[in-house]
């Protein structure tokens, strides 16, 4: 039996696969724990499928799937863990940004009970203003979320097969897995490590994604955006039947005054920015609605190696399953 499986996603990693590979490898074969790592190929543009492939033909313990094409590393992930049989299953990168040497200290506090092993990097080595955003971001998160997630804490942990069984048990189309591994609970420990740079190649997060993420995660776990609306909607009345309250004040007192123009244009203005971002917020919602009743599968799986071909068959089977009967 597979004791220990590494889940590996890669988009668009030729330049640093093989070397993440030997140091994966040289990091794995000391703990004499028998092992698989399996690689999802994320629709890469580059050679990196031919690398896989590669390393498939002269390891064993390599396997793999390929997708038609990017449907982005929340997808690869979930694939990578319907592929694993190990007891045991890693999540990390595979720009060695997540130190392969740590899968053995993982291991080990796995072995004292724990369910989920989390590396939590502290972040050195970015920018003022990024570490000063990710701060700031985690204090909304923590505020708005029903579910706790640390900063810094991020894919790279090890989870228990019984974790790996309730993260394949949801079905949710909208996938945040930041929230859902805080979601499902179970006992969890951390340590921390310091944050490492790539070893090669371009990050695929730019700042529209890394945006786009951020708003996932705060609209997935929680209805509070709506509440908010809601709330800002009630004290707009209450301030506009004041400011009612204190024309009719002045016309009783004074007579009646020609209205300022600049206040009631400030007011339009103020007025439609709040209705439209209120109609954003709703229409999040919607169309997270519109997405999950489509009941889509994640993603379609092009390829695989021989070990995962008929893996890969209930992969899609699973991920389409439970269509509504007409």
């Amino acid at each position: 039996m597979v004791q220990i499986s590494i889940v590996v996603p890669c988009y668009n990693e030729s330049e640093v696969l093989r070397a993440f590979h030997e140091a994966l490898v040289d990091a794995l074969e000391p703990i004499s724990t028998t092992f698989e790592i399996c690689y999802v190929d994320d629709g890469s543009g580059d050679d990196t499928l031919v690398i896989i492939k590669g390393l498939a033909g002269t390891d064993g313990r390599v396997r793999y799937a390929s997708f038609s094409r990017n449907f982005g590393k929340e997808s690869a992930m979930l694939a990578g863990m319907r592929m694993s049989r190990g007891a045991a299953v890693v999540l990390m990168d595979a720009d060695l940004q997540h130190p392969p040497e740590f899968i053995p200290r993982m291991l080990a506090l796995h072995q004292h009970g724990y369910d989920q092993v989390v590396a939590q990097r502290d972040r050195a080595h970015e920018g003022a203003l990024k570490s000063a955003v990710c701060r700031a971001y985690y204090r909304l998160v923590r505020r708005c979320m029903n579910v706790e997630i640390v900063n810094g804490a991020g894919d790279f942990r090890l989870l228990s097969r019984r974790a790996v069984d309730s993260l394949l048990s949801l079905p949710e189309s909208n996938r945040f897995s930041k929230g859902l591994f805080s979601w499902i609970g179970f006992e969890t420990v951390g340590f921390t490590y310091e944050n490492v740079r790539r070893a090669a190649g371009k990050s695929k997060w730019s700042g529209r994604h890394l945006l786009n993420y951020g708003i996932d995660g705060l609209i997935s776990f929680n209805s509070r955006p709506l509440r908010l609306a809601i709330h800002t909607g009630l004290w707009l009345f209450l301030s506009a039947l004041v400011y009612a309250l204190w024309i009719i004040a002045n016309v009783v007192l004074d007579g009646v005054e020609t209205p300022g123009y600049a206040t009631l244009i400030t007011a339009v203005v103020a007025l439609s920015g709040i209705q439209l971002a209120t109609l954003g917020v709703i229409g999040e919602y919607v169309g997270r609605i519109y997405d999950e009743s489509k009941r889509r599968p994640h993603y379609v799986v092009r390829e695989t190696d021989e070990s995962a071909a008929v893996l890969s068959s209930n992969l899609s089977l699973a991920a389409g399953q439970a269509r509504p009967e007409v």
